[in-house]
């Protein structure tokens, strides 16, 4: 973790989705003061109609962006990563700003298990943002 999850009706090129997941770990790793090597990116067509959101009373098809992250990092950070997070789905998929929803979902360090990294991820803390 992090994990991040961008479900979409449809289906992209396989060079824009990693664009897109190489542009979604570089800001997540950036904003969020964390190891680039412990995020991973899923971009899951559902194909034609497959997300929806009831929208004027009619079901719409839109995305959404989950995000299962570390706890402890203050809402007002994580609406500044969700704003930047939107922005390359925009600009790389061509989805539409109000048609994609982004969720987070805060999991103590010790939900995320990276064999490869040592083991459990440390909990968060301000001196990560700090770089101390």
């Amino acid at each position: 973790m992090p994990y991040l999850q961008l479900d979409v009706n449809g289906q992209y090129p396989p060079e824009a989705k990693a664009r897109l997941a190489q542009l979604l770990c570089e800001t997540y790793a950036s904003m969020m003061s964390v190891d680039i090597r412990r995020i991973s990116v899923a971009v899951r067509e559902c194909g034609d109609g497959g997300v929806w959101r009831m929208i004027d009373g009619r079901p719409q098809p839109v995305a959404v962006l989950m995000c299962d992250i570390r706890r402890g990092r203050s809402a007002e950070l994580r609406l500044e990563v969700a704003k930047s997070l939107c922005r390359h789905c925009i600009e790389i998929l061509g989805l539409h700003e109000d048609r994609l929803n982004v969720e987070f979902t805060q999991h103590a360090g010790d939900e995320m298990y990276h064999p490869t990294l040592g083991g459990y991820s440390p909990e968060w803390s301000e001196d990560e943002r700090s770089g101390a």
